[in-house]
């Protein structure tokens, strides 16, 4: 299956201040998960920025809120990002696949993609834009969210694929966050 950008969503799960320099390749992390968020703002995908308990684990890393502008953080303390803000939120939208990044993978990624696929949605996990304190639970959790039915992919390629082509109008600046 292809997953177009008029029916996908991008979540933002829980890049935050105090758990992310505790994530194996943080830096990568939040630059793949900038690029994923420019490339939505540039193809008109709904981005859902998600924050587990703010008060405890900080905002949103600085890198990623700068690029959220205008957008509002969505609260939570369920693990899953299918809580009952996001979820109201989502069901006005009308699209059906969801394209997930973030941290950890092994807790709220993980959590959010099982509750998306319980729902009989299509689920993406960007693979080289999640991330975990350990590289075990990291790959244990791609293992399972894959067996459960998601697919995985890199940054790159979902980027060409809501493309779909060259002739996009929008090609060239999507080009170059990947340059």
């Amino acid at each position: 299956m292809r997953f177009k950008r008029e029916n996908s969503v991008l979540y933002v799960v829980d890049v935050q201040e105090k758990l992310t320099p505790l994530v194996e390749n943080s830096a990568i992390l939040i630059q793949q998960c900038r690029r994923l968020i420019q490339a939505a703002q540039i193809l008109d995908i709904p981005v859902f920025w998600i924050e587990q308990y703010p008060k405890g684990l900080g905002a949103t890393v600085s890198e990623l809120r700068e690029v959220l502008e205008g957008l509002h953080p969505i609260e939570k303390r369920c693990f899953s990002a299918v809580c009952e803000d996001a979820e109201h939120a989502f069901e006005g939208l009308g699209r059906d696949q969801i394209v997930v990044c973030g941290i950890e993978a092994h807790v709220c990624v993980l959590q959010t993609v099982l509750d998306h696929l319980e729902k009989e949605r299509e689920v993406m996990v960007v693979a080289d834009a999640v991330s975990s304190r350990k590289n075990l639970d990291r790959e244990t959790a791609l293992l399972r969210m894959k067996s459960e039915g998601a697919l995985l992919s890199t940054v790159e390629s979902i980027l060409f694929e809501w493309l779909k082509t060259s002739e996009a109008e929008e090609f060239r600046a999507v080009q170059a966050l990947i340059k």
